[in-house]
């Protein structure tokens, strides 16, 4: 092997590629402003009219789903830590298979628009609005990350500045969510998850040729230990082992699909719930499709680096950036190509930080300006709907400068989700896995769950686990025809990941720090969700849980899933599911109407609610 050669820079072609990308988004987000009579209602703003189709949306899923934090971070972990990362393809199945069967049905027989209205209607307004600020704070963060990873990316290839860079993401995200609302979120993530496909492709085949085909790339990566998939170890404490990314992967993405809002507002605007079921089970294949992408990159890093690593001969300052050195390495000959690349990582951000945006505004006008402003016309919370995209697009972009001290991004970004994702997940699950579950109970579970998950979410934010729990393989640099600072570069890495900045130096570990901070980032989700549900379950037990009576609506029930086969049915056993129980304009949830008229005693129609 030799070293690389001189990295090259940005040409003409490669910025016209760059700014099409841009262009292109920009004119859909145009477009779905003024098509069909605009964005009336707040209805056609967040929830597109709840006329979408499967395929488009499955394709939105996945492109949200396939951040620049995927696409710059799971090469690297693949790098760095071997081709186990392709177990998270089993987590997937389930994931997708707990959210179409256990959290889909019920939030879309009710037809809400904000996943947390449910926590209002199954226990009350006080958890609804805890919910409500855990996912716009978890959001607000995870955006930040989001948008500074393509700046990074872009800063390492092109030279930009990378605050101008991170102020130009948000921008372009709000532009076009604030004009087109969840449509434009979701035309353009199908345009950006093609431009992603066809950067990826692109290394791919690049590399493959480079280093003399797939078979060679692989035989590197079996010599340089990176095919270590199978790793049985029970052990919490290991990083990634079979068990951690088929359990804790399981719940960390479950927080995602099953109830987050970016993700569950698009698959219940779909305009049945065959075809919502049906977006996510599509969408599984666009997640194994770029897992597999992701794999192979990672393992193409290996085989043209395996001798003389970027990040230890100083050639980049973080594993993040290996993914754009790599593409300036082997792509600079063809004019164009780098630029795809680029726009392959801008459009992951774009796709997830417009889904974020229109999230955002959601959950603001749902659960925190319509309950208390019933005034308010449709046309006015419209109005205020393209504000609050205006207003978040600008706090994530204030948020990327919080990201930028959070270490690895790809790690840092499932944190926080397992963190503030599994307390929520288990506040959900308690609701509609658990009727005897009340109010009492789940504030107090999700209280301890958070408590639980934030407590070894920091502690190991400050005492990062050791070497010997998170496995990094070797990087080697004997091969580099360069010195260092005048020292032979035959070295490997000591540190798994770029250490946190709020890493506490030269302390003294306790047992403490070396198994309950060492557990396995992928647990924290885990960790959160069984807190808040087994706490949930004990409080509600003792406060007299059993005695109330939950209408079934808010349950999971047999039918839920008896009605999978409905479709083979007649059309009138189907047609309580066949469209949201909503009204064009009005009230926005009849689940909320019937409530208030049970309250009022002004009808005797309870429609099958026990009281």
């Amino acid at each position: 092997m030799h070293a690389p050669r001189a990295i090259g820079a940005f040409v003409a072609w490669d910025y016209v590629v760059f700014a099409g990308m841009l262009l292109v988004s920009a004119a859909i987000g145009i477009y779905y402003a003024f098509a069909g009579g605009g964005q009336r209602t707040s209805k056609d703003f967040l929830m597109g009219g709840r006329r979408m189709s499967a395929v488009p949306v499955s394709l939105s899923l996945t492109a949200s789903f396939m951040s620049a934090v995927t696409i710059l971070g799971s090469p690297s972990e693949v790098y760095r830590f071997g081709a186990m990362y392709i177990i998270f393809a089993i987590a997937y199945f389930f994931v997708v298979l707990v959210s179409a069967e256990v959290f889909l049905p019920v939030f879309y027989k009710l037809g809400i628009t904000s996943t947390y209205e449910y926590l209002e209607l199954r226990f009350n307004k006080c958890v609804r609005l805890c919910g409500t600020v855990l996912f716009i704070c978890q959001t607000i963060l995870y955006t930040g990350i989001v948008i500074y990873a393509p700046a990074l990316a872009l800063n390492q290839v092109t030279g930009f500045d990378l605050w101008g860079v991170v102020a130009a993401t948000g921008v372009v995200c709000t532009f076009y969510c604030t004009l087109g609302g969840l449509k434009a979120v979701v035309w353009t993530d199908v345009f950006q998850a093609g431009i992603m496909l066809a950067g990826y492709a692109s290394v791919i085949i690049r590399a493959a040729v480079i280093q003399g085909g797939i078979t060679t790339i692989f035989n590197d990566a079996y010599n340089g230990g990176r095919l270590n998939i199978w790793n049985f170890n029970p052990n919490p404490l290991q990083r990634h082992t079979f068990w951690t990314i088929i359990i804790g992967g399981t719940f960390t993405w479950t927080t995602i699909y099953g109830v987050n809002q970016s993700q569950v507002q698009r698959y219940i605007s779909c305009k049945s719930r065959f075809q919502a079921k049906l977006s996510l089970y599509i969408n599984l294949l666009g997640l194994w499709a770029i897992l597999i992408c992701s794999v192979i990159c990672g393992l193409a890093l290996y085989s043209r680096y395996q001798d003389c690593d970027p990040w230890t001969a100083k050639k980049v300052s973080a594993p993040d950036q290996l993914m754009p050195y790599l593409v300036l390495d082997i792509l600079q000959d063809y004019p164009g190509l780098p630029g795809l690349f680029v726009a392959c990582v801008y459009s992951g951000t774009l796709s997830t930080v417009s889904s974020s945006i229109n999230a955002l505004a959601a959950v603001t006008v749902e659960d925190l300006i319509r309950p208390h402003f019933r005034s308010l016309s449709e046309r006015n919370l419209s109005w205020i709907s393209q504000g609050m995209s205006v207003l978040y697009g600008a706090l994530c972009i204030g948020m990327a400068a919080v990201a930028s001290l959070m270490g690895a991004l790809l790690q840092a970004a499932l944190s926080i989700f397992g963190m503030v994702g599994g307390p929520l997940l288990g506040l959900f699950s308690l609701g509609i896995l658990v009727p005897f579950a009340n109010s009492i109970g789940a504030l107090v579970g999700l209280v301890a769950g958070f408590v639980f998950s934030l407590w070894v979410g920091i502690g190991a934010q400050l005492y990062p686990p050791l070497p010997e729990r998170t496995l990094p393989l070797n990087l080697e640099t004997y091969g580099c025809n360069s010195t260092y600072n005048g020292t032979n570069l035959m070295t490997t890495t000591e540190m798994p990941f770029s250490t946190s900045a709020f890493q506490i130096h030269n302390v003294k570990r306790t047992p403490l720090m070396d198994n309950w901070y060492s557990l396995s980032y992928l647990y924290f989700s885990t960790l959160g969700t069984l807190g808040t549900l087994f706490v949930g379950m004990l409080v509600s037990v003792s406060t007299g849980g059993r005695k109330q009576n939950v209408d079934p609506r808010f349950l999971l029930t047999k039918e839920d899933f008896l009605s999978n086969f409905d479709i083979f049915k007649k059309k009138k056993h189907v047609l309580s599911y066949t469209s949201h129980p909503v009204e064009d304009g009005g009230t926005d949830n009849p689940a909320f109407n019937h409530i208030e008229l049970n309250f009022t005693d002004q009808s005797g129609k309870t429609k099958g609610t026990r009281l």
